[in-house]
C-alpha cells in the first residue's frame, strides 16, 4: 500500500515541480495570441476554458488505454508502478506538453507537419502514412469492443451497433469542436475520473493488501519486462497517440499558460488512473497468476467488470458497462477527427469552415476504419502497440530538434527520445507482430540502432554549435 500511495504522491509532485521546469524550458508567452483567436473558424479553432480543454484532452488520450493497458502491464507485477511513474513524469507528459505547445506555436499544425518542420520532408511523408494508419487502427480497435458489448447487453446486433457508432463518429468528426466534443466530453471525463477514484478508495478500505514494490519479474509466462512493459503500458506512461490529439485542444486554448495544466496535467491524470487499475488488477485477483486467469477467462473487459462489480456493487457494474462502451468510442471519434485534419493538411487543402468540407476528408478515413473493425480484435491491437510507440519516439525527437534550434535545454526531450528509440527498435525484432527473432539477438540489434541514433543526435548538437558560432561571428 505504501508503494501505491507514494507513487500517486510522486506523480502529483512531478506535475508541480517537473512540469513547471518543462514549462520554463519551453518558454511560454502569456501575452501571445493563440490560434483559437488568430484563426478562429467556428469548426476546429474555437476558444474554450482550460478546464474543459483538460477534460477533453484527458478523455481523448485515455479512453480504455490506462485501464486495459495497465491491467495487462500489471501481469509483470509491481514493477509496473515504476514504469508508470517514471514514464509519465519524464517521458509521457514531456511528450504531450511539447506536442501540444509546438502545435500552438505553429498555428495549430498537426503532428506530421511539425515533424516535417524539424526532421525533414522525407520523415514527414513517412509519418503522414504511419499517423493515418495508427488513427484508423485505433478507431477500429476501439470500436469493435464496444460494439460487441452492446450486442451482448441489448437486442442490437453487432453489425447494427457498428453502423450506429460510425454514424456518431462522422457527426462528431465534422461538427464544430465545441458542439459535441466540447459539451459531452467533460461529462464523460468526469465519469472516467469518478470510476478510478471510487476503485482506489474501495481498494484502500478493502481487506486486501496492495502489493509493495519489487523489481522481480512476476509475469506468469515470464515474458521479459524490457521492452514489452513499455509497449503494453503506453497510455498511462507514454503514448504516440497523444501527439495526434494534442493539436485538437491546442486549437482551443485561450492562453499559453494553460498548456501545462492541459497537456502535462492530463498525462499525469492518466498516469494516476493507470496506477489505480494496475494496483486493482494485482490486488483484487491476489497476484499476477490470478490476474492472468481472469484476463484469460473474460479478457480485460471481463476483469474490469469483475473488479468494479465486486468493489462497488451495482453502481460499479453500471460504471464498468458505461466505461467499456463510452470511453473507447470517445477515443475513436477523436482519432478520426485527427485523421481528417492530417489528411487535409497532407493534400494541402484550403481552410475548412463547414461540415460539408469536413465530411469530404472524413469519409476516406472512416470507411477503412469501419472495415477493420469487423476483423480480429487481437490482430488490430498487436499493430497498434508498436506503431503507437514509434510515433511517440518520433515526437520526442521532433521536440528535441525544436529545442536545439531555439537554444533550449534539449536533453529534457533527448534523453527520453533515446530511451524510446531503444524500446521500439528492440521490440519490433522480438515481438510476434515483428520479426520474431531470438530475444538476445533482438536486444543486440536494438542496441546498435540506438547507438546509431545517438551518433546522429551528437552530430546534430555539434552542427547546432557550429551554426551558433558562425552566427555570433557574423553578428560581430
Amino acid at each position: 500500500m505504501l508503494t501505491f500511495l507514494a507513487a500517486i504522491a510522486l506523480l502529483i509532485l512531478g506535475y508541480l515541480l517537473y512540469g513547471k521546469l518543462v514549462e520554463r524550458i519551453f518558454g511560454i508567452n502569456p501575452n501571445r495570441k493563440t490560434p483559437a483567436y488568430t484563426k478562429e473558424d467556428g469548426l476546429d479553432f474555437v476558444p474554450m476554458p482550460w478546464w474543459k480543454g483538460w477534460l477533453i484532452q484527458l478523455l481523448n488520450i485515455a479512453g480504455l488505454g490506462p485501464i486495459f493497458g495497465a491491467l495487462m502491464g500489471a501481469l509483470s507485477g509491481p514493477i509496473a508502478f515504476i514504469w508508470i511513474v517514471i514514464g509519465s513524469i519524464f517521458a509521457g507528459a514531456v511528450h504531450d506538453y511539447f506536442s501540444g505547445m509546438m502545435s500552438l506555436r505553429h498555428n495549430g499544425e498537426q503532428y506530421p507537419s511539425l515533424v516535417g518542420r524539424y526532421l525533414g520532408k522525407n520523415m514527414k511523408v513517412i509519418i503522414n502514412i504511419v499517423s493515418l494508419v495508427l488513427m484508423i487502427l485505433v478507431a477500429a480497435a476501439f470500436t469493435a469492443g464496444p460494439a460487441q458489448l452492446i450486442a451482448q447487453v441489448t437486442p442490437i446486433s453487432f453489425g447494427a451497433a457498428l453502423i450506429i457508432i460510425f454514424v456518431y463518429f462522422l457527426i462528431a468528426t465534422v461538427l464544430p469542436v465545441n458542439k459535441v466534443i466540447g459539451k459531452i466530453y467533460p461529462l464523460f471525463g468526469a465519469i472516467l475520473i469518478f470510476m478510478a477514484v471510487a476503485i482506489a478508495v474501495a481498494l484502500l478500505f478493502s481487506s486486501k493488501t496492495i502489493p509493495n514494490i519489487t523489481f522481480a519479474n512476476l509475469h506468469p509466462k515470464k515474458l521479459p519486462i524490457w521492452p514489452l512493459l513499455m509497449v503494453t503500458i503506453s497510455c498511462g506512461a507514454i503514448s504516440g497517440f497523444h501527439c495526434t490529439q494534442s493539436p485538437i485542444v491546442a486549437r482551443t486554448l485561450k492562453n499559453e499558460r494553460d498548456g501545462r495544466k492541459v497537456f502535462y496535467g492530463a498525462m499525469i491524470g492518466e498516469g494516476i488512473i493507470a496506477l489505480i487499475w494496475a494496483a486493482a488488477g494485482m490486488t483484487f485477483f491476489n497476484g499476477t497468476e490470478g490476474l492472468q486467469a481472469a484476463i484469460a477467462a473474460g479478457g480485460p473487459a471481463g476483469a474490469v467488470n469483475e473488479i468494479s462489480t465486486s468493489l462497488l456493487g451495482t453502481m460499479g457494474g453500471i460504471l464498468a458497462i458505461l466505461g467499456v462502451i463510452i470511453l473507447p468510442i470517445t477515443t475513436g471519434d477523436t482519432a478520426l477527427r485527427s485523421s481528417r485534419m492530417i489528411l487535409s493538411e497532407m493534400v494541402g487543402a484550403k481552410k475548412q469552415t463547414n461540415w460539408k468540407q469536413a465530411l469530404l476528408y472524413s469519409i476516406p478515413v472512416t470507411l477503412p476504419a469501419l472495415y477493420l473493425s469487423t476483423i480480429d480484435y487481437s490482430f488490430l491491437w498487436r499493430y497498434v502497440g508498436w506503431s503507437n510507440q514509434l510515433v511517440a519516439t518520433v515526437t520526442l525527437w521532433t521536440a528535441t530538434i525544436y529545442c536545439l534550434r531555439h537554444g533550449k535545454f534539449h536533453w529534457i526531450c533527448g534523453i527520453p527520445a533515446l530511451f524510446m528509440t531503444g524500446v521500439v527498435s528492440s521490440y519490433i525484432f522480438y515481438a510476434p507482430e515483428g520479426f520474431k527473432l531470438n530475444y538476445q539477438l533482438s536486444m543486440i540489434i536494438g542496441c546498435f540502432i540506438t547507438l546509431a541514433v545517438t551518433f546522429w543526435y551528437v552530430n546534430q548538437i555539434r552542427l547546432r554549435k557550429q551554426q551558433q558560432t558562425f552566427e555570433t561571428r557574423t553578428a560581430a
